[in-house]
């Protein structure tokens, strides 16, 4: 089909989650008290971070990032597959295929970056601690945030223009529930070898260079912290980025299970990959809040005021 007429009456049709009639229901219930979850968490978090004046440092700036774009990231994919299991239809108009993609990138990319973000900030705050507030300003920080969604907007409008020029042929199946780039690379009829090496590069920097920030902070922060004299103060050390490195591990650790393990084409790997997928695209953005609350004595507390409903709005730049 030629790409000119794509855009007015095409459809795809996803994948889903399972095609079991008998788990769509218990799968509806199970998505949607996962995405209100994450929702009501990560919202929380904002609320917290926004209105106590002690948190108001560039740790929970980023972490107030973090939240939001895990809200968003999950309400790219999640309310469209809820609306598909309780519709029982599968179809996903072209362009708003394309919409989800442009999102669904941006958004996924936006965690790995402020992850890197947050590793930097850790990396100044114990090896820098006496340079730490004239390093890590509000200016420097708000221009920290503002690259990293000037970056992933770029790549996700590349990635997004490269899938705009295939031609796909009618009623294709997306093995996924969402509009992914291999997915939609596998069912073009068109050549794909551009969009394919442009991923190539593209993904590897946006994983890789990220990972090795990550990695060369956290070597220098070890570093640091094995010459405190004190095991309380190690220890004091460590705690601060315990959070830090959960969720990191959580994010790579499922991103690389899910892009750089995928599995064969078969029907049980593809559930395999799907399930993968909904690690890295639901669960991490539902566990992310309480891995931070839990390990956070600040945050908690924060969280207790706002649910008892003593806050008080005041941003200090």
């Amino acid at each position: 089909m030629a790409r000119g007429n794509q855009t007015s009456t095409f459809e795809f049709l996803l994948w889903g989650l399972s095609e079991k009639p008998q788990q769509q229901h218990m799968l509806f219930l199970i998505f949607l008290w996962m995405y209100l979850v994450t929702v009501v968490g990560n919202l929380l978090i904002v609320l917290a971070i926004g209105t106590d004046v002690r948190l108001h440092t560039p740790m929970y700036i980023f972490l107030a990032s973090l939240s939001c774009a895990d809200i968003l990231f999950t309400s790219t994919t999640v309310p469209k597959a809820l609306v598909n299991i309780y519709s029982q239809s599968r179809a996903i108009s072209y362009a708003g295929c394309l919409a989800q993609l442009y999102f669904f990138l941006t958004f996924g990319d936006m965690d790995i970056f402020l992850l890197a973000t947050m590793a930097y900030d850790r990396f100044v705050a114990i090896c820098h601690p006496l340079h730490y507030q004239m390093i890590m300003s509000f200016r420097r920080c708000s221009l920290l945030v503002t690259a990293c969604w000037t970056l992933t907007n770029l790549v996700a409008m590349i990635h997004t223009f490269l899938i705009f020029r295939l031609s796909f042929c009618s009623k294709k199946v997306i093995p996924d529930f969402f509009c992914d780039l291999e997915p939609l690379m596998k069912i073009a009829c068109s050549e794909t070898r551009i969009n394919e090496l442009v991923l190539l590069f593209l993904g590897g920097v946006v994983i890789l260079i990220p990972f090795l920030l990550i990695l060369v902070s956290y070597i220098h922060i070890v570093a640091a912290i094995l010459r405190v004299p004190s095991a309380q103060g190690r220890c004091k050390a460590f705690s601060t980025c315990g959070s830090h490195l959960a969720v990191v591990s959580l994010c790579f650790g499922t991103v690389i299970r899910a892009y750089l393990c995928p599995s064969s084409s078969s029907s049980n790997s593809m559930v395999e990959d799907t399930a993968a997928t909904v690690m890295y695209t639901v669960v991490t953005p539902l566990l992310n809040p309480f891995i931070y609350s839990l390990r956070n004595k600040d945050m908690k507390g924060a969280l207790v005021r706002i649910l008892r409903g003593k806050v008080s709005i005041s941003w200090r730049q």
